[in-house]
């Protein structure tokens, strides 16, 4: 009988490749660290199970627009020398001119994402139809995925989120009820129907803004738009509200008491999950066409203040039952379609199961650091990054593009062990405690 010693098990561990960081997830996120990583000759594998890039495929309508300016791309504002930039894009695809001459108030969605497309393929190290099954730590990260295994000193996880619905609703989920975020999928069943939009951010708006403009055999029979809010609220998005998606408000919020970040984020909301003025402009223009001009039939039911509360099966139709916020009676709503514009929720990280216990949490998510690394037992030499779900921890700006780069950024200075890229002046507003001009005195209570 051989007895083997620790030493010799250890020499003995499965060799794989190794490099110096491992990214679960190709989306805009974990391509915003590859973009940054690229230059510095660290070795890295960005991993996506999908067979090629995509990003909300479902709600890529022709005339839909980003929310944010198109500086706020994967690298612009960490590193504006980046070859995977927005401008880098314009300019190596010949459209630089035609695109100043276009004069865009905001570019769309489907231009953004063909760039997201360009520098997920310009970059040799994002892998496509590949899936991470499986990371393990034995002092470094054991990646295992759908066809190899990988070793890592860092892991970097950004798979995004998935699409949310009610409870009541969820085993309906089929061809006639579905998440807003397969709405292109089934636009091609939608023309004589009876259709409920439920949601009242931008993606709501869009597809009811889809619906309306639609004509001839291709419109439906009738279309509702219910709201929980009490109107159709437009995006607030004033200069000094985008001061909350700077990073010296995200490290205040942060410093902040889970009940106080709570409360914020619930009396802001509108900061970050209204619709924008000119989509609603848009609505409001078609829907004065059709009423006044066309002399259309009047087939279209906007129900703000309305809480859905159940859905129910009558037959061939959908029956929502929905509470009015103010008169507190119920309305019964019978439709052929159930589109929920309910927002997104954060993706299991089933492939941590072995590393689940090591792992602290706050809520619902997992708890990180000023670098976004996970909190855990293992060294701080190996860390654990997670992109775009600390919204309770990191602010408004988390699921948002807007501090996309520079969150990268702070990544890439926890791996290298210096400094990445200049930290932005802070805002002109004092979000925590005041600090005194040069000559002037402060009074203490």
């Amino acid at each position: 009988m051989v007895t083997l010693h620790l030493e010799e098990l250890f020499q003995m561990r499965e060799t794989f490749m190794k490099v110096n960081i491992v990214g679960v997830g190709a989306g805009p996120s974990n391509l915003s660290l590859a973009s940054l990583i690229h230059p510095t000759g660290l070795s890295n594998q960005f991993i996506e199970k999908r067979s090629e890039f995509s990003w909300h495929p479902g709600l890529q309508l022709p005339h839909a627009t980003l929310q944010v300016s198109f500086l706020k791309d994967l690298v612009t504002l960490a590193d504006p020398t980046n070859a995977f930039s927005f401008l880098a894009y314009l300019h190596e695809t010949g459209r630089m001119y035609q695109f100043l001459n276009a004069q865009f108030d905001a570019i769309t969605r489907q231009e953004f994402t063909q760039y997201l497309h360009w520098a997920a393929a310009k970059n040799e190290n994002v892998c496509f139809g590949e899936e991470v099954e499986r990371i393990d730590f034995d002092g470094d990260f054991v990646v295992a995925t759908s066809k190899r295994k990988l070793r890592a000193e860092c892991i970097s996880i950004a798979v995004g989120k998935v699409p949310s619905v009610p409870h009541f609703a969820e085993q309906g989920i089929g061809e006639t009820m579905f998440h807003s975020a397969y709405y292109l999928a089934h636009s091609h069943r939608l023309a004589g129907k009876r259709i409920a939009v439920v949601g009242s951010g931008q993606s709501g708006a869009e597809v009811f803004q889809d619906l309306l403009n639609r004509n001839g055999p291709d419109a439906p029979d009738q279309i509702t738009w219910v709201s929980r809010r009490e109107r159709y609220a437009p995006l607030d998005d004033s200069p000094f509200t985008n001061d909350l998606f700077m990073p010296c408000h995200q490290d205040y919020f942060s410093s902040l008491p889970a009940p106080n970040r709570r409360a914020f984020l619930k009396e802001n909301v509108l900061a970050s999950d209204g619709i924008t003025e000119s989509t609603l402009r848009e609505i409001y223009q078609s829907l004065y066409l059709r009423r006044f001009v066309r002399d259309a039939p009047n087939t279209v039911n906007l129900l703000p203040n309305r809480a859905v509360e159940n859905v129910s099966r009558d037959g061939a139709s959908w029956i929502l039952k929905m509470l009015h916020g103010d008169t507190r009676q119920h309305e019964m709503l019978p439709v052929d379609i159930v589109i929920w514009a309910t927002g997104y929720k954060n993706a299991t990280f089933d492939f941590l199961g072995p590393l689940e216990d090591r792992l602290q949490t706050d809520n619902d998510e997992i708890a990180v650091d000023s670098s976004f690394a996970a909190r855990w037992n293992g060294p701080s030499s190996r860390p654990i990054f997670i992109h775009n779900a600390s919204r309770e921890q990191k602010g408004l700006s988390d699921p948002n593009l807007s501090l996309t780069a520079w969150r990268s950024a702070k990544m890439m200075q926890r791996i290298l062990g210096r400094p990445f890229t200049s930290e932005p002046e802070s805002s002109s507003v004092c979000w925590g405690p005041h600090v005194a001009l040069p000559g002037q005195a402060l009074r203490t209570a």
